[in-house]
């Protein structure tokens, strides 16, 4: 692991740190917990301590919620993405398939960045 990766996977954040960076309420942090969308560590007093990774997480969580997509929905996704990682980390995958998996997530976010529509 590169010395930047090490560094934003380290759990250093208090929660009311997080709360003021993604302005988010405790309440909606700890039920994205809940969800299973993010893993706070825990420290000797049981208390969350977040990590940059996991605030990029609630920042991407809230983008989807503000682009009309659920909890489910974004639990959904998180699925089909982690069973990807895994996939592609138990067999090497040739080119071919690499771009396959790569257009279908471009048109996966693609779908979710379209001009709303008004109807007049």
């Amino acid at each position: 692991m590169k010395e930047r990766e090490l560094r934003r996977s380290m759990a250093v954040f208090p929660m009311g740190a997080v709360m003021e960076l993604t302005d988010l309420s405790a309440r909606q942090i700890r039920y994205y917990e809940d969800q299973g969308l993010i893993f706070p560590a825990r420290n000797d007093g049981n208390r969350r301590k977040y990590s940059l990774n996991d605030m990029d997480v609630l920042l991407e969580i809230k983008d989807y919620l503000n682009d009309g997509l659920n909890i489910a929905g974004i639990k959904k996704l998180y699925e089909k993405s982690k069973e990807a990682l895994d996939e592609v980390k138990n067999k090497s995958i040739t080119d071919a398939e690499v771009r396959k998996i790569l257009e279908e997530e471009i048109m996966q976010q693609s779908r979710f960045n379209q001009p709303k529509t008004t109807l007049r």
